[in-house]
């Protein structure tokens, strides 16, 4: 049986991850942990998420519970991401991150603690999310520079970052495949005015935020008479849930190292 301690249960997609490990026949939920002032702080795990008493009261101290793990699942913000990374490192606990909007700084402290542990980031958990990250590269390097790409991504209201993590890893994968600089020739969003015509190397990032929708993110590669446009739509964050859990699964076998979905999948080459 898998122990998991799962960071941010008040959280919208952590909520749905402790959902689906308690339905899981290999896993368990043994810690909830959230920051001290949550409203969350003291009831039981189950209760928060709306699935009952489950015997877990949710905590803001990772490390008086960390023992009790395997695998801690984060989906929180990047400071407490990488504080929580910090403790599960201590501890030689394997760590999960689904968390997006880390700063460089932060990316850089992620991947120096992850050669103590094995752990597992992804800004999307989604199997076909990560199809797709394969796909664009296929298709940037088969279509070149005479085409235009443009990304396009659409989230919930509730959303605090922009672009999306995946908007973003979908950018660097874009720009890698196209011999490009993504600092050079990013554009996140246009301003308003006459601003000129679009320079041939962009590669734009456009963000909506509205309702309840979960994310949807479109590339399109524009040429002059055609153009090619890859989607995906998700559904329901249980997608992203299960993609999560099947990571954690997958890391505890795992040495030390940082690894995301495509080394899951077999992507990668």
């Amino acid at each position: 049986m898998i122990k998991a301690i799962v960071c941010g249960v008040g959280g919208r997609m952590a909520g749905r991850m402790v959902h689906l490990i308690q339905t899981a026949e290999d896993m368990q939920v043994v810690g909830g942990i959230e920051r001290a002032d949550h409203p969350a702080i003291g009831r039981d795990v189950g209760e928060v998420v709306g699935l009952g008493n489950i015997g877990v009261t949710v905590s803001a101290d990772l490390e008086g519970v960390i023992e009790q793990g395997d695998v801690v699942i984060e989906f929180t913000t990047p400071a407490a991401t990488v504080e929580h990374l910090r403790i599960a490192a201590a501890h030689g606990k394997a760590m999960v991150i689904g968390t997006t909007g880390l700063e460089k700084e932060q990316l850089a402290e992620v991947q120096r603690l992850a050669q103590q542990i094995p752990c597992f980031m992804a800004p999307n958990m989604s199997v076909g999310v990560n199809v797709m990250f394969k796909l664009l590269q296929d298709a940037a390097r088969l279509l070149g520079d005479e085409y235009d790409v443009e990304i396009i991504e659409a989230h919930h209201r509730y959303k605090v970052d922009a672009p999306s993590g995946t908007a973003v890893k979908m950018a660097e994968l874009l720009a890698e495949a196209l011999g490009r600089n993504l600092e050079e020739v990013g554009v996140f969003g246009r301003p308003r005015g006459i601003i000129g015509e679009r320079k041939a190397k962009e590669i734009g990032i456009q963000a909506i935020r509205a309702g309840d929708i979960v994310g949807e993110h479109t590339t399109i590669f524009g040429g002059l008479g055609e153009r090619l446009e890859i989607t995906h739509r998700a559904q329901s964050r249980d997608n992203f849930g299960r993609g999560a859990l099947r990571a954690a699964r997958w890391i505890l076998q795992q040495p030390p190292g940082l690894y995301d979905m495509q080394d899951l999948l077999g992507l990668k080459g």
